[in-house]
């Protein structure tokens, strides 16, 4: 791996992925080169489109920052077709230049199917991962996060994909969240050793005999206590808890404008309680995160929701940066090799 303080990092943005592309990724992505400009920005996608809407937002854009693709894979292809039907898509073309090192990290807010199966297939696997993954960041009733691996990537889990994700993302919470010794919960339905199913029998006895800092089991409600930093189950679950997290803000804003509708005195009340709840729950708006990033893979692929904003964009950008100057693929291989060894 080239060495981190020699050379500036390469970050590919693919301009046409999302439902606003590319402006919103145009927009992004120069505000990222504002913010913090030691890196270098690669723009995938259709460069006449692209030259024509950084002309509409009065930017003045270096046309050797685009690389051309002339295809883009949408929401509704199927990700593994798209993949070799399309291979001068902005996503396959994105996740082929961190393979071929002509970029070190790949941000994206296209198909995310698709993105996961071309950083996977493409970028390959770091040794020692059978399965990548990716994580959800939630609130707690603390001043920290819990993460839940996997989030959705994969489903049908065996006991050693969850004790991967149990390390990747101990060192992804130790390098990025500051947490030297990350907690580890492995998600059940209930958190006596006698509950579970045999994927969660076997997978809490290799956590148990792992030098992670195993808590044990835990249940949906320590999500959102925070009893854990990191929460591992199969992803068929995890997406579940993600997308029914994700609803929880419309729901109160749907609330709130319903019991705003009942008179001047409850639209005054509502909009103290509009106001808290926007400063107490800022940190639930997945802009703030940009997006997740796919750990496992030989590369840096960060994910992001088809809407994302330019802010989220921007955030995207920094947060593949800050894994880049952190050197995680590096940490994620040698943590598996050590932990692979503790284990047996």
């Amino acid at each position: 791996m080239t060495d981190n303080k020699m050379a500036k990092c390469r970050i590919a943005v693919d301009a046409m992925g999302g439902d606003y592309a590319p402006k919103n990724e145009i927009l992004g992505a120069m505000a990222a080169l504002r913010e913090v400009n030691d890196f270098e920005l690669i723009l995938i996608g259709d460069k006449v489109k692209i030259l024509k809407t950084a002309r509409e937002e009065n930017i003045n854009l270096d046309e050797n920052l685009i690389y051309h693709a002339s295809q883009v894979i949408d929401m509704h292809d199927k990700p593994t077709d798209a993949i070799k039907s399309k291979k001068d898509s902005s996503i396959v073309v994105g996740a082929r230049l961190v393979h071929d090192k002509l970029a070190d990290a790949f941000v994206s807010g296209g198909n995310t199917g698709a993105v996961m199966a071309a950083s996977t297939l493409l970028m390959g696997r770091i040794h020692g991962v059978s399965r990548p993954t990716i994580g959800a960041a939630f609130p707690t009733i603390g001043s920290k996060s819990c993460i839940v691996f996997d989030a959705g990537s994969s489903v049908d889990s065996k006991p050693q994909h969850l004790f991967e994700y149990a390390v990747l993302g101990s060192i992804f919470c130790r390098e990025m969240y500051g947490i030297e010794n990350p907690t580890v919960g492995l998600l059940n339905v209930g958190e006596e050793e006698s509950k579970g199913n045999e994927l969660t029998f076997a997978t809490n006895k290799l956590l148990k005999n792992s030098k992670l800092n195993y808590y044990g089991n835990v249940e949906g409600k320590d999500i959102l206590k925070g009893t854990v930093d990191i929460v591992v189950c199969d992803g068929f679950v995890g997406n579940v808890i993600l997308k029914f997290g994700e609803s929880v803000f419309s729901l109160l804003k749907a609330r709130i404008k319903n019991y705003s509708n009942n008179g001047i005195i409850n639209k005054l009340k509502a909009l103290v309680v509009k106001s808290v709840l926007k400063v107490a729950l800022s940190d639930m708006d997945y802009q703030t995160h940009g997006g997740v990033p796919l750990l496992g893979i030989n590369g840096i692929s960060i994910i992001g929701h088809g809407s994302s904003s330019p802010l989220a964009i921007k955030n995207m950008i920094l947060r593949a940066k800050e894994m880049y100057d952190k050197n995680l693929t590096t940490k994620f291989e040698e943590a598996l090799k050590k932990y692979a060894i503790e284990k047996s």
